[in-house]
């Protein structure tokens, strides 16, 4: 596209994009090398090609579209054939049907013949965007890959409008048969690829939308029609072992599928919304292994506290956090580690997210009588060594806990606290006696997770002042040694095709793991405040998790950003 060089560079000094004197700087050089200025940036300059493009959209007064955050309409994607598609490099990303019209991406919106071809092929008014170029092709090929376009026009003829312009059941053929279970499939199919812990799928008035929570943030990635949504419910229902005709009342369910070599759990919800049903789909890998600590990234002090109090033959050790925030992984990896056939170790979970050779797994049954207080109890004359209690949550568990590493047995359990000296106070609001915790309570490790720097795109720079003062600041003694004749160095991940732009690939948990030392265990029988105990703790060179975040974003782990998304307090 032909843009005025002083505009574009003038606008992308207004985004923030670059300095006066970088676009001075570019506009010299590209003058120099005899390139037009559009694509000197595009080509050869540091600037994001994202950022370019959006400052032409702007200048030129064009929708700008950014495919890798916006979801393909797959009804818009069966409306084009892939080879058009692909001759005119276009990609269909939205349909309005009540204005007929279909949104493409393109590199170039005024190709009005590209408009009067696709109208007349379609017979729908086509609105063209401007988009990166290796944007549409990643996106044509997923797609038209996918094999989700035919698919969902198969499950619509399914639909025949009744007289009165209400849609008609679909048989429960039209559930069990290829369309239906084909897109079903395709969803799990790329919810593995992708790496993805959740797939939500919402319905909303005109649309049902696909969501997937990757490394912790949830991405939309697939729009699908409103008529096929009871059907596509109806499917997971069915293959969750659900009741299909019940959509008043919450349901649970859980499946396996298999794709390749990799075969994962599915633990499945679905909530009455006023749209409809709504699934949400948890997946746990069953191949692969349980990580262990070293992988979910406990090291140093940290990892030598928690292997001494997990040696300790009696005692309780509580993991602290919200939920998602990998406490569960934590546990498992731990109970992984003691496994051995010396030692009878039981668990007490709700719901059971990994199976365990070996161990033996309890899930709770409220409706049955089977809480984790009645299943602690019942534990106890089970002669374990080690016992796992999902989550404490209530006074009777609390004291079936204490009282069962007072009797000699190690006891792990989660508590919903944001640190870990916030769980003593709160142990104590839920009954347990100050001097009991202070004879049983040896450990409490608080945790989140944060994205993992995509190792393809990863590159260091120096960070601001501000940010220099902050690192030393917050780290104090702990700041390495090495930092002290040289330059505070970070990294970040500048987005590639194997992030898929984000700059971050796989995730890695932050720590904070507290002792219960002597000095601590005097102040839980005084009732000390949580922050009296935090601070005494910080004197016994506790590693708060803010800190040990900024630690692995010196290390170039993870970024500050990412710690201060999930640690700061």
């Amino acid at each position: 596209m032909n843009v005025s060089p002083k505009l574009l560079l003038d606008q992308l000094v207004k985004n923030g994009n670059l300095t006066r004197e970088e676009a001075d700087h570019y506009e010299v050089s590209s003058l120099q090398k005899n390139i037009a200025l559009d694509q000197y940036l595009l080509e050869k300059s540091t600037l994001s090609k994202i950022d370019v493009i959006k400052a032409i959209a702007e200048i030129e007064s064009i929708a700008y579209i950014d495919l890798n955050s916006s979801p393909i309409d797959s009804q818009a994607v069966g409306m084009i054939a892939e080879p058009i598609a692909r001759k005119y490099q276009v990609i269909p990303y939205r349909f309005d049907p009540s204005q007929s019209k279909i949104y493409l991406a393109t590199t170039d919106p005024y190709n009005s013949a590209v408009i009067d071809f696709l109208e007349k092929k379609t017979g729908k008014k086509i609105i063209l965007a401007l988009a990166d170029g290796e944007q549409i092709q990643k996106m044509i090929d997923l797609a038209y890959s996918q094999g989700l376009s035919p698919e969902v026009r198969e499950a619509l003829k399914e639909y025949i409008p009744s007289k009165e312009g209400r849609k008609t059941e679909l048989t429960s053929m039209a559930i069990h048969e290829a369309p239906i279970a084909k897109i079903v499939s395709t969803i799990l199919e790329f919810s593995i690829k992708s790496r993805a812990s959740d797939v939500h799928i919402e319905p909303e008035e005109n649309r049902t939308k696909v969501r997937y929570r990757i490394d912790g943030i949830l991405q939309e990635k697939l729009s699908l029609p409103k008529t096929i949504h009871d059907a596509l419910i109806s499917r997971i229902k069915i293959l969750s072992e659900m009741k299909i005709d019940e959509k008043r009342i919450p349901q649970d369910g859980r499946f396996t599928f298999r794709i390749g070599n990799e075969e994962v759990d599915l633990r499945v919800s679905t909530l009455p919304t006023v749209n409809g049903e709504k699934v949400v789909m948890r997946l746990l890998k069953k191949t692969g292994g349980i990580p262990g600590l070293l992988d979910l990234g406990m090291r140093g002090p940290q990892l030598k506290a928690v292997e001494e109090a997990i040696l300790k033959p009696y005692g309780i050790i509580l993991i602290t956090g919200p939920t998602g925030s990998g406490k569960t992984t934590t546990l498992y990896s731990i109970l992984s580690r003691l496994n051995k056939p010396s030692v009878n170790i039981m668990t007490l979970e709700d719901p059971v997210e990994y199976q365990i050779a070996g161990i033996n797994q309890v899930q709770i049954n409220p409706q049955a009588g089977l809480t984790f207080a009645t299943g602690l109890r019942s534990f106890l004359r089970q002669d374990p060594n080690i016992i796992l209690v999902g989550e404490i949550r209530d006074k009777e568990t609390t004291q079936l806990a204490i009282q069962a590493a007072l009797t000699g047995h190690l006891v792990f359990s989660t508590l919903h606290t944001n640190d870990s000296s916030t769980a003593i106070p709160r142990l104590i609001d839920l009954g347990a006696e100050p001097f009991l915790i202070a004879s049983v309570l040896t450990e409490v490790i608080a945790q989140r997770i944060c994205r993992r720097i995509c190792q393809s795109c990863k590159s260091v720079y120096e960070p601001i002042p501000q940010v220099k003062e902050n690192i030393k600041e917050v780290l104090g003694s702990f700041l390495p040694k090495i930092y002290e004749t040289q330059p505070i160095k970070l990294s970040k991940g500048t987005g590639c095709h194997e992030c898929n732009q984000s700059g971050y690939l796989g995730r890695v948990a932050i720590f904070e793991v507290l002792k219960v030392s002597p000095g601590i265990n005097k102040m839980i029988l005084q009732q000390e405040s949580a922050k009296a105990i935090e601070e005494q703790a910080r004197k016994e060179d506790l590693i708060m998790m803010k800190q040990d975040g900024y630690l692995k974003a010196l290390e170039g782990i993870t970024t500050i950003e990412e710690v201060l998304r999930v640690a700061e307090t």
